[in-house]
């Protein structure tokens, strides 16, 4: 176990910004992550938990309290039975799964941070969520003050959202496992239309696990959502916004909206989102509200590659940023009368 003091942060996020931390422990047991919660419960201290980094947004003044970096490892496969330490790089991860030739998290490649963050946000993309193959988690529950498994159905996993999510000071993420599936090498069936178009097949089609996985990494790339130091379109948390939903109701009224500002022969991207709920694209509205790609003349700016990202070009402040994204939040609101809602994090920082 590491410990430092007045210990920068930025380094340890992708989007590299943020102050520093009172004090900062590097934690590489589960034992070591329980000893440093406890304790810092036990003296009043605020805590916060970092793995990848990927999505945090740490404020100016950064952090007064204990940051604990969970550098947990453990990569156990049995059958197709699979326990990651919250620690593990997830995108390593991934990649294994595919080689081992089990399907279920190969459309998750590429995606920044650790694997105990993938509960908490029910990470997903390209047609897959972490909570279709997730069966436990392993988690301290700071109330109860206990290590505690939790079934997938008790994780109450929603859209980006989770009982982690909900309840974000009472348990810290220990181990995650899943079941993935042994299709003889094929991928899970293909379920994001974007997908495939660039494998070209049909939605529900299933194709080479690696083919999958390196379609996915190329696509993801080419939005600037794999991680590259020299390109700084990659400085950032991914996609900032979530995709909003909406009720029927409020959908009728937003695509009336839409038709008086763009034209009548204008249609908002609408997805199923459950009975009486619709999803609309948040890069969408970005865009359509005038947010065009490298919009912003100052060091934080939209991604050139993909409008749900925004992103630090080298010499922006957590405030640049926020100042950004409160700009995006406006202008969506005056343009469609949507609230964006921050995916990332936020630490000492708000929009």
């Amino acid at each position: 176990m590491l410990e430092t003091y007045d210990a920068p942060l930025a380094p340890l996020t992708t989007f590299r910004l943020g102050g520093p931390a009172a004090r900062l422990v590097t934690a590489t047991s589960d034992a070591e992550v329980i000893d440093v919660v406890r304790a810092a419960d036990a003296a009043g201290t605020p805590l916060l938990v970092v793995g990848g980094g990927s999505n945090l947004v740490i404020g100016d003044k950064g952090f007064d309290g204990t940051a604990l970096r969970i550098a947990t490892r453990g990569f156990e496969l049995v059958g197709t039975t699979l326990e990651l330490a919250a620690g593990e790089v997830w995108t390593d991860a991934v990649a294994r799964t595919v080689e081992a030739g089990l399907a279920g998290i190969e459309c998750l490649a590429g995606i920044p941070g650790s694997a105990g963050a993938t509960p908490i946000q029910n990470v997903g993309a390209y047609g897959q969520e972490v909570s279709s193959t997730i069966t436990e988690v392993v988690a301290y529950d700071r109330r109860a003050g206990t290590t505690v498994t939790l079934t997938a159905e008790e994780c109450a996993f929603a859209y980006r959202h989770s009982r982690f999510k909900a309840d974000p000071e009472r348990y810290v993420v220990l181990r995650v496992r899943f079941v993935l599936e042994d299709a003889d090498g094929m991928s899970a069936p293909i379920k994001y239309a974007e997908t495939a178009r660039a494998l070209g097949v049909e939605a529900g089609d299933r194709v080479p696990l690696g083919t999958a996985r390196e379609t996915v990494l190329k696509l993801r790339a080419g939005k600037g959502m794999v991680l590259d130091p020299e390109d700084h379109d990659t400085w950032s948390a991914g996609s900032f916004f979530t995709n909003p939903i909406l009720t029927d109701a409020d959908f009728a009224v937003f695509h009336a909206r839409v038709k008086e500002r763009l034209g009548e022969d204008a249609e908002p991207p609408a997805y199923p989102a459950g009975p009486g709920h619709t999803k609309t694209s948040a890069a969408w509205l970005i865009d359509k509200a005038g947010f065009t790609k490298g919009y912003g003349d100052g060091p934080a700016r939209i991604s050139t590659k993909h409008t749900l990202a925004l992103t630090n070009r080298g010499a922006a402040t957590t405030e640049d940023l926020l100042a950004l994204a409160r700009e995006v939040v406006a202008g969506v609101r005056g343009a469609f009368g949507i609230t964006l809602v921050n995916e990332p994090v936020m630490v000492g920082a708000e929009l």
